[in-house]
């Protein structure tokens, strides 16, 4: 009897162990439509990450290299994922339909925006969480970049003084081993 409830406890313990780490991709958010969506979607392929804001300093600047990567890479490799925030400067003070509005019309923006959300603090969505811990870098303004791989690990991360050109050969570096491991793998 001992030896048996033993084994089960084994068992048990094995399983707990076999279970995966937790990633980016495990998180679930609403777009910015309103529709729960799971990240789950963009596991296999490279993300980049991006708290936005209509109204910075940066915005120009990122929002069209964002799309001019989306347009070069996406979206079978890679995708934008842009989350907008107000915690900065209260930059993004319109609602979700505004906001898309703006950077559909003004920017042609086809990569997937997301509901306005807290990146950092106690209301920081869980997702923004676990990029802030795993990268042991926190957004303080708007526009931080975090790369994220196939796997859902954090591979790098940097604020908006970095701009989307500084950090493309990353990316690119990204996507050709990605498309290189999907060719082996046929």
């Amino acid at each position: 009897m001992v030896a048996a409830v033993a084994a089960a406890w084994l068992l048990l313990w094995a399983a707990a162990c076999a279970q995966r780490e937790q990633d980016f991709y495990d998180f679930k958010v609403v777009n910015i439509r309103g529709k729960l969506v799971s990240l789950e979607k963009y596991r296999g392929s490279v993300s980049l990450v991006v708290n936005v804001a209509s109204e910075c300093g940066f915005t120009d600047q990122h929002y069209r290299a964002l799309q001019q990567l989306q347009r070069d890479l996406g979206p079978h490799h890679f995708n934008v994922l842009a989350f907008p925030c107000n915690q900065f400067g209260q930059q993004e003070p319109d609602s979700n339909g505004e906001i898309e509005s703006f950077v559909r019309h003004t920017y042609s923006v086809s990569f997937p925006m997301f509901s306005k959300i807290a990146v950092t603090g106690t209301g920081a969505h869980p997702a923004f969480k676990y990029l802030t811990e795993t990268s042991g870098k926190e957004p303080t303004w708007n526009f931080w970049k975090y790369l994220v791989a196939p796997d859902g690990k954090v591979v790098g991360a940097w604020d908006p003084t970095v701009s989307v050109e500084e950090i493309r050969p990353q990316i690119m570096e990204l996507v050709r081993k990605l498309i290189l491991q999907k060719r082996e793998d046929l």
